[in-house]
């Protein structure tokens, strides 16, 4: 598992993806940052729960595109049957994967530190809001990799990886949406599967560990569905 890691990350790293991606995180989370402290007159009194809601939007499309090569790059060039030979077990090869494209995010995530650290420093941070947020949108962000390993697993094709991550994620936004439109039970079933609405616990300072395990058994699922899934292709050719 560690060498997959250990491939997976050079990969992503010697090529100009995660720089690209990391770069453009950081900057649409600045220009957000910098407007709402224009519209708040400074940053005396600033909670970061928002700024984590805004860019938990933009994951949407950033998540996909970072791992729409994941297992369709391995397909389309016939790698992946190399790979199924190896010592290395499927369980491990997806793991270490998703290992991989998850430290990717990590960084992403780590490079927006400076924001409420600029907080501190200039005005008054509510500190337990900022890590009960950060905590969710990492949770978050480890549930969309696991689908975005998903989509990858199922094609050949990164583009069509990426467009079907995406449009699958945008889903889930506007189906956060569309609960306002609903009453009753209909209404709390959505609440119940939106992963918006459990990360809008964490945004506002809550962690409770049902949401925690929601956001877990997500990832989990999506990791299942690829392992059961290259194990039937490996075992359809032979």
């Amino acid at each position: 598992m560690l060498s997959i890691y250990k491939r997976e990350l050079r990969t992503y790293f010697y090529s100009p993806l995660a720089y690209v991606l990391s770069g453009i995180f950081v900057f649409v989370f600045a220009l957000n940052f910098l407007s709402q402290v224009i519209s708040e007159n400074g940053i005396s009194r600033f909670v970061f729960g928002g700024q984590l809601y805004f860019a938990s939007f933009f994951l949407v499309m950033l998540i996909p595109i970072l791992t729409m090569r994941s297992f369709a790059e391995e397909r389309k060039s016939g790698t992946e049957v190399l790979l199924m030979t190896s010592p290395v077990s499927v369980p491990q090869i997806v793991i270490g994967k998703y290992l991989a494209a998850l430290t990717v995010f990590l960084t992403m995530t780590v490079c927006s530190l400076i924001f409420p650290a600029i907080i501190l420093i200039k005005g008054n941070l509510f500190v337990s809001i900022a890590v009960s947020g950060y905590i969710g949108f990492i949770l978050l962000g480890a549930a969309f990799v696991a689908f975005g390993l998903f989509t990858s697993s199922i094609t050949e094709s990164q583009i069509i990886a990426a467009v079907l991550g995406c449009i699958s994620l945008f889903v889930l936004l506007i189906m956060d949406q569309v609960k306002y439109f609903t009453t009753g039970i209909i209404r709390k079933f959505l609440n119940a599967i939106s992963v918006y609405e459990h990360f809008k616990e964490f945004v506002q300072g809550v962690i409770s560990l049902p949401d925690v395990v929601f956001f877990l058994s997500i990832a989990g699922m999506f990791l299942a569905l690829i392992i059961f899934i290259i194990e039937k292709r490996r075992w359809s050719q032979g």
